[in-house]
């Protein structure tokens, strides 16, 4: 058990890893169902609403798991990385 005084650290490393595996299944989902994925899910960040999300392969329900603001925190992470 921690001290009450101590002070705890707070690590997203492994959800990072979840939430690029949670896109990439939303986005698969989406591409088998015939829509734009990038467009989706654009869509879905600017909006909140889910039902830009297919609910083939139980798509909606994973991409609801994480904030959207974690979302677009991981895209731009990623998209900063793939420009170095």
């Amino acid at each position: 058990m921690q001290n009450i005084n101590d002070t705890m650290k707070y690590s997203r490393r492994e959800e990072n890893t979840e939430i690029k595996d949670i896109l990439i299944q939303v986005f698969n989902a989406l591409q088998e169902k015939g829509y734009d994925p990038v467009n989706q899910i654009v869509g879905y960040i600017l909006s909140g609403d889910p039902t830009y999300i297919t609910g083939y392969n139980n798509a909606r329900n994973l991409i609801r798991r994480v904030d959207r603001d974690e979302l677009l925190e991981e895209l731009v992470k990623s998209y900063i990385a793939n420009c170095e």
